[in-house]
Order: structure tokens, then C-alpha cells, then sequence
């Protein structure tokens, strides 16, 4: 028997695998992920190697015609936790078997292409990963809204600046001309909480991998009273933010008001993703989480925290920091997290050294994408979510903003593929790919899903037949029924896994 490339056995494994029923994938999802790293790595393909985390069980579905979506799962304690992330750099796709021909590609999706489902206006593409070449394309260039795939715009820029070590830092300083020896004078004793952007900044008990509120609030208190103040007035700094806190859709349980300082993105439940509701000022209620921690140490506040600005002359006292970039992204693409992308998008702005508000971010992260040369004509990126209708781009975009995180050459852009949820295992995948027709996707297809009124999008990678890794996009608009768009949509994507196409 002659023996087979790593990437073809990975993918002949997982294709036997996938007859299974989903209920059973999914139990084993973890353990499959870790069976297959040796594989996958080997193989080059965009496998994560440690088990893709565990995310939100409820597909997508639309909300009213205002905008917005619903990406699922509450993220509840009760829940599974996430598996572990992938590393943030993984082995770069080699060329593996022939890629499928043109005509051969066009005669299976064209058909698919033409269901009703898919509404009025559909576009598409497929890419060879490996090549850069377009092997298929209807209408690839012309800008559509994209929904929930901006954020692999999103996810590409801030991965390329900040960059995937970057940390988002949110920390307490005591102010100039503070008392550090009576209690008498309290007012002198000014303690600015400054909010960094994070927004995975967490109040709970178990921080996970999160910055904690709590921690940062024991090491403040521990400086105070190395300094012998045991009273202070604590306010909170926002003003890293500019703009308006609300996005266009208006209050809405899919994003929290976007603000400098929030903890477990406001929410209002226990849920870590998915829609909730949600603190109507994010920041005064994480202040006074805070203020609660630092009375739990024996640091006293005199009245509610208000807001205020840290002086350039404010002595640091404590410090937390956010999971680095690539694990934001990961995370954002794996759940669709809005606040993550919103964030994420304001500090592409302030590292493009621009203002960190929806406008900022919009022109930040066209700005970063201009640099790695991402086609983007007719683009326009009015958020980081996706959640803005007026969002524009196309499907030669969101293939080649895939295309490019394979690169061999840029490694740090790689969790734009180990971020993206797996059909039928994670994610907003994770209940999808349940009809008969759909099913040769389970665990082969990797997408990044979008969700409006009348719009949906599905974009991602596959190692086809023949393991060679392709990347897709396809994009619809005029839709009537969402899940029988998100079938069409699933479907194509199958196809292409399924497809030797020569």
C-alpha cells in the first residue's frame, strides 16, 4: 500500500468520522482535536492542535429589521468549559495533491449557487490557499454586507497591528499630592481606576485565562496600605474612548454599551457569550465591583465612584492584562463576540494612531488592510462587529484575508484559521450541518458565519478530497428564510470539502 501524505490521511480520518451522528462528534470533539494534532500540524492544514474550545450551542438567527443577530449559546456556569486554545502560530499550509480544476468546480456549485433560498443577490469565491489562485468566482468582487464575517477583517487587522502578543492592560493609579498617612483628609487619597479597552476583564471568581477584576483590586490594595491608607476616593477613567457608546443598532442584548472599562462585557447573567442583558453604564458598574473588592481587603471608599481622568502624572499602583491578541481573536471568531470585535477594532485605531471610536475603528482596520494588500474596492467598514448594515465588502476580501492568514510568511496571522468554529462540533457551527445533504462538512468544514435580516454569509476553510487546503466565501443578500439560507449556504461549503473536482 503506498503510503499517504499526513494531510490525506488527516483528511480520509475525519471524512469517516463525520458519517457519525453530530450528538456523538460532539461528545468527543476534544479528544478528536487532540487524537488529530500530530496529524494536523504535520499536514500543515489550519487544525487546531490542542482541541478547538468548546462555544455557544444556538445558531444564529436574525433579529428584527433594525439589524443585529442572535449568535447563540448563553455561555451559562452549568455549560461545558472551553477546551484549550490553539498555540497562536501554527505550521503553514503545504501543497498537497492537485488542487481541483476550474470547470469541474463550476459544475458543482454552480447549481447550488442558483437556490432560492439564497435570495436576490449571491456571490462567491473559492481559493487555493497554497496559490493564491481563484479557481472559482461568481460576481467575487462586487461589496455586499457581510454581517458577522467583518470580523475576519477584524480578526487580520489587529493580529497584523497591535499584533497577536499584544495585551490589553487595565490598571489603578494614585494621584499627585495624595496623603499617604491620614485618613483625615480622604479626598486627597485619588484613585483612578483607567480602563485599557479589555473587555473579557472578568469580576468572577474564576478568571480563567482573563484579567481579574478582583486580583487587580488586591494588588492596589496592598500598595495603599504599604503606604499606610486605608480610606481613599476612587473614580474611573474612560477616556481612551471617543464617539458615541452605542452602537447604530441601537441598546441591544448583542453588545454592550462600548466603553474603555467594563467587566464580563456587562453582562447582567452569568452567560460568557451569546446575546444578554446587559449594564446600561458599563464602566460605573465595574467601578463599583471594584470599590466592593477593595472593601473586601479593608480599603474603604468614600461614596459611589464617578468618573474622572488620571492625570500624566499619576504614580501606577496595580496593573492586569488581557489575554494576548490571538487569543481575543480566536475567542471573537469562535463565539461571534461582538464586544471582543468592537474592541478589538478600537485598538487597531489607536495603534494605526487614529481614535478609538466606531469610525476610528472602521478606517483603523481598512488602514491595516491596505498594508497587507487585501483588494478593497467598494469596502467599508462602518464597526468591527459586522453588526452595521452599512458594512461593505466582498467575497475576493474575505478569501484572501483567509488566504493571507496561511501565509507561511506571516505566522502571527494564523488564529484567523484556528479561530474559526468547526461544523457541527463549535461555535456558531456547532448545530448546523444536521441535514443529510449538508453532513459531508461535519468536522471538515471551518467558517466564520453572518447573520441579518435578509443577509447571511459563510465564510472559511477546507482541506478537500485530495488535502489540498482551499479557502471560500459566500455571500448573499435578499434572503426570506434564514435557515434555509444557512442550509444553501452550508451546503456549498460541504461541497467544496467533499470535491476532488478534477
Amino acid at each position: 500500500m503506498p503510503e499517504l501524505k499526513a494531510s490525506q490521511v488527516l483528511s480520509q480520518a475525519v471524512r469517516t468520522l463525520a458519517k457519525i451522528k453530530t450528538w456523538q462528534l460532539t461528545a468527543g470533539a476534544a479528544t478528536l482535536g487532540l487524537a488529530l494534532s500530530a496529524v494536523a500540524v504535520a499536514s500543515a492544514g489550519p487544525w487546531d492542535s490542542d482541541g478547538q474550545r468548546t462555544a455557544e450551542a444556538r445558531r444564529a438567527a436574525s433579529l428584527d429589521a433594525g439589524g443585529g443577530t442572535d449568535h447563540g449559546r448563553s455561555g451559562r456556569s452549568d455549560e461545558p468549559d472551553a477546551a484549550p486554545s490553539a498555540p497562536s502560530v501554527l505550521a503553514a499550509p503545504a501543497v498537497s495533491g492537485a488542487g481541483p480544476t476550474k470547470s469541474a468546480l463550476a459544475k458543482v456549485l454552480d447549481p447550488l449557487l442558483k437556490d432560492p433560498a439564497l435570495g436576490s443577490r449571491r456571490t462567491a469565491a473559492v481559493v487555493d490557499a497554497a496559490t493564491g489562485e481563484r479557481l472559482y468566482g461568481k460576481s467575487s468582487g462586487d461589496a455586499l454586507t457581510p454581517a458577522s464575517t467583518t470580523k475576519l477583517a477584524t480578526a487580520i487587522a489587529a493580529l497584523s497591528m497591535p499584533g497577536s502578543d499584544h495585551r490589553i492592560v487595565t490598571k489603578t493609579v494614585l494621584e499627585p499630592g495624595s496623603d499617604k498617612n491620614s485618613d483625615k483628609n480622604s479626598d486627597k487619597n485619588k484613585v483612578v481606576l483607567v480602563g485599557g479597552g479589555d473587555p473579557t476583564l472578568t469580576a468572577r471568581k474564576d478568571a480563567g485565562p482573563n484579567a481579574s477584576l478582583r486580583t487587580l483590586a488586591d494588588a492596589t490594595a496592598k500598595k495603599l496600605k504599604d503606604r499606610g491608607t486605608k480610606e481613599i476616593t476612587l473614580s474611573y477613567d474612560t477616556s481612551l474612548y471617543s464617539g458615541p457608546v452605542l452602537h447604530s443598532i441601537g441598546p441591544n442584548e448583542n453588545l454592550a454599551p462600548v466603553s474603555a472599562l467594563m467587566a464580563d462585557e456587562a453582562r447582567l447573567d452569568d452567560s460568557t457569550s451569546g446575546t444578554a442583558p446587559r449594564e446600561s453604564d458599563p464602566a460605573a458598574a465595574a467601578a463599583r465591583k471594584f470599590a466592593g473588592f477593595l472593601k473586601d481587603q479593608g480599603i474603604r471608599t468614600k461614596g459611589d465612584p464617578g468618573s474622572g481622568h488620571a492625570s500624566d502624572h499619576a504614580d501606577e499602583l496595580a496593573e492586569v492584562s488581557s489575554p494576548p491578541v490571538s487569543a481575543l481573536v480566536e475567542r471573537m471568531l469562535t463565539n461571534s463576540d461582538n464586544d471582543i470585535a468592537e474592541a478589538l477594532g478600537r485598538q487597531v485605531a489607536l495603534a494605526t494612531g487614529g481614535t478609538a471610536s466606531f469610525d476610528g475603528a472602521g478606517k483603523g482596520i481598512r488602514k491595516e488592510l491596505e498594508k497587507l494588500e487585501l483588494p478593497l474596492s467598494g469596502t467599508h467598514f462602518a464597526d468591527g462587529s459586522g453588526l452595521d448594515r452599512s458594512d461593505k465588502v466582498s467575497a475576493d476580501l474575505l478569501t484572501q484575508v483567509l488566504a493571507r492568514a496561511a501565509d507561511r510568511e506571516r505566522p502571527g496571522l494564523r488564529p484567523v484559521l484556528t479561530g474559526l468554529p468547526v461544523a457541527g462540533f463549535t461555535g456558531t457551527l456547532s448545530k448546523r450541518y444536521t441535514d443529510e445533504a449538508d453532513a459531508a462538512g461535519i468536522g471538515l468544514v471551518r467558517a466564520k458565519t453572518g447573520t441579518l435580516t435578509g443577509v447571511n454569509t459563510l465564510a472559511g476553510a477546507v482541506v478537500d478530497a485530495d488535502g489540498r487546503l482551499l479557502v471560500f466565501a459566500f455571500m448573499t443578500d435578499g434572503t426570506a428564510n434564514p435557515m434555509g439560507a444557512q442550509s444553501a449556504l452550508d451546503r456549498l461549503a460541504s461541497t467544496v470539502a467533499d470535491c476532488g473536482c478534477r
